[in-house]
């Protein structure tokens, strides 16, 4: 469905901070970025597929923004460290990451698909806390020096509402959501925010990863019955958020579409 909304101008805080986007190549870091940069943020745009980062990154500047194309694979460490190396000679401290980046691979558990889980784990957990590791030291210098400092992650309702076959994503979700809450008790007494945004039925390139027949009909007949939220009503909770008074720290955010309970 195409996406009506209009959000220019909205966020004037946003301007001159300095971001970082996982998953930034499609869906909601793509959205993610764009709207931040257009906001007059500087962003670095991280994920695997160099030549997509290439063409965001020039259209966000064609567009009068910043941004900095930086491959990287969250899964791997040396990837995640050399990407924060990176950023930080382009363009310094980093004051806002967003956690976007994410994989959805729904089985049932008894096809015992340990490829799938792991990938799941390795990208949907542990490469959040990679990216977390390299830029804590960042948020928390930034948040000293008394400018907003917030950390995002893109977690989903599936944390806490069951779907069938979708048990090992659902788990690495609630396991995102449970880590969000956990850091705010590390992050907030160092004016660090941290935000946890859970969405429903969002149309990106998650559901083209499923490698199941039937659950991908299902998932199709869930978006023609439900309807699907734009990645770029997403990103626009993003920029809400981080554009609050550094005083305030929306912690979680639930976004489904309204026919979705």
């Amino acid at each position: 469905m195409p996406y009506e909304g209009s959000y220019q101008g909205a966020y004037e805080s946003l301007a001159g901070r300095t971001a970082v986007v996982t998953g930034a190549a499609s869906g909601i870091g793509e959205a993610v970025a764009v709207l931040l940069a257009a906001q007059g943020a500087r962003v670095a745009l991280l994920a695997r597929r160099g030549e997509r980062l290439d063409a965001l990154a020039g259209k966000i500047r064609a567009d009068g923004g910043q941004a900095l194309a930086v491959v990287a694979d969250v899964t791997d460490d040396a990837s995640v460290e050399a990407a924060a190396a990176r950023v930080h000679e382009a363009y310094g401290t980093v004051d806002l990451v967003v956690n976007s980046a994410g994989v959805m691979l729904p089985n049932p558990v008894g096809a015992g698909r340990i490829d799938e889980w792991q990938r799941m784990l390795d990208t949907n957990v542990t490469g959040v806390l990679r990216v977390i590791r390299a830029f804590t030291g960042d948020l928390v210098d930034a948040a000293a020096r008394g400018r907003a400092a917030d950390l995002v992650n893109i977690s989903s309702v599936g944390a806490h509402v069951a779907f069938p076959n979708y048990a090992v994503y659902g788990a690495t979700k609630a396991a995102l959501t449970y880590l969000s809450q956990s850091l705010r008790t590390e992050f907030g007494p160092r004016d660090v925010r941290v935000t946890n945004i859970e969405p429903g039925l969002t149309e990106t390139e998650l559901k083209s990863h499923i490698d199941n027949a039937e659950l991908a009909g299902q998932l199709e007949g869930m978006f023609a019955e439900l309807g699907g939220l734009a990645s770029e009503e997403i990103a626009d909770v993003v920029a809400y958020v981080a554009s609050r008074p550094r005083r305030v720290n929306l912690r979680q955010v639930v976004v489904l579409p309204t026919r979705q309970v």
